[in-house]
């Protein structure tokens, strides 16, 4: 789903990880990091998440080892996965890193692996998420005038066709949201789809002026792309919210890490060491994920030029 940007959600379907054995062996691409790969250095299996942001991350991480060789990496394959399959990966061996873990979203996930997954380090954090509506529509006599938090949604169930417009609901936050209707005592119904769909939905509501309420997340391209305001929120989040919780909270903020095994860390200690230090502005984040899912342009070739424009920063990553 390299066409949408969506955001790390550890999936939650069983059957997933019942196939990994196959699907690891069938799509795998290159040694792990414990056998010797093509020229110097060992090849990585890496995860890559099917967002654009996961995505933006590995090309980032692809292009720092094509151009350090004194790291020890000679290549890093990737092979898409679900977050639950490629955290089952990393548990039997079979994958040495994953980039956009999000957390707490993929905790459970990586605490399952912790024998064999260090988390390395924070990419990105304070990436908020959360119900956003378009700000045209609350402006002085549009439907949605005088709506500010999520308590009220009620009173403009009307205009908002009674719709909560979600994204696919094998993702955590899809639950979440569920619970936060039920926990709120919010009376609307909650679509889910594909992110694609629920994208495409936003913009024909935004392009013919019409109110609509969609759960959305940073770091994302529509941020760059409409201009939408997130309703308030009565409760912060705790941690017991969505389990022993009512689910009356706000959704977590999260951020976005790096984990390797310890076999990576092992054969490549240098390219380990980059990796705790490798950092991520979230705002370029969003400028990036504008240019690869909007104006189309190949992933690759963003990473690359944004790498060209920060030497400085890329220079502190891979300082020995």
């Amino acid at each position: 789903m390299l066409g949408s940007s969506h955001r790390p959600r550890a999936r939650t379907t069983l059957s997933w990880l019942l196939v990994l054995a196959g699907v690891l062996t069938a799509c795998g691409g290159g040694e792990s990091a414990g056998g010797a790969g093509a020229g110097q250095g060992v090849t990585i299996s890496a995860a890559e998440f099917p967002w654009s942001a996961a995505a933006l991350t590995n090309a980032i991480l692809v292009e720092v080892a094509a151009r350090n060789p004194q790291l020890g990496v000679s290549e890093i394959a990737l092979t898409q996965l679900g977050p639950a399959p490629a955290w089952a990966g990393a548990q039997r061996g079979d994958i040495d890193l994953l980039a956009e873990v999000a957390l707490p979203n993929q905790q459970e996930l990586a605490d399952q692996a912790a024998q064999r997954v260090t988390l390395v380090s924070e990419t990105y954090g304070g990436a908020d998420q959360g119900w956003y509506v378009p700000t045209a529509s609350l402006q002085p006599g549009q439907p949605l005038e005088g709506l500010t938090s999520v308590t009220q949604l009620n009173d403009y169930a009307a205009p908002l066709g009674n719709r909560l417009v979600d994204a696919d609901p094998s993702f955590i936050t899809t639950q979440q949201n569920a619970q936060r209707l039920t926990g709120y005592g919010i009376n609307l119904q909650q679509v889910t789809s594909s992110e694609a769909a629920q994208l495409a939905e936003l913009r024909r509501a935004i392009e013919r002026q019409e109110p609509i309420l969609v759960y959305l997340y940073h770091p994302h391209w529509a941020f760059s792309e409409f201009d939408l305001t997130k309703l308030e929120e009565p409760n912060p989040y705790q941690e017991d919210c969505f389990t022993t919780g009512d689910g009356a909270c706000a959704m977590p903020d999260y951020a976005a890490w790096t984990a390797a095994s310890t076999e990576l860390q092992e054969q490549a200690p240098q390219f380990f060491a980059m990796l705790e230090r490798f950092r991520l502005p979230l705002a370029d984040i969003e400028t990036m994920l504008k240019q690869v899912d909007v104006d189309g342009r190949p992933v690759e070739d963003v990473a690359r030029e944004w790498m060209e424009a920060n030497q400085p920063l890329v220079q502190e990553w891979v300082a020995q």
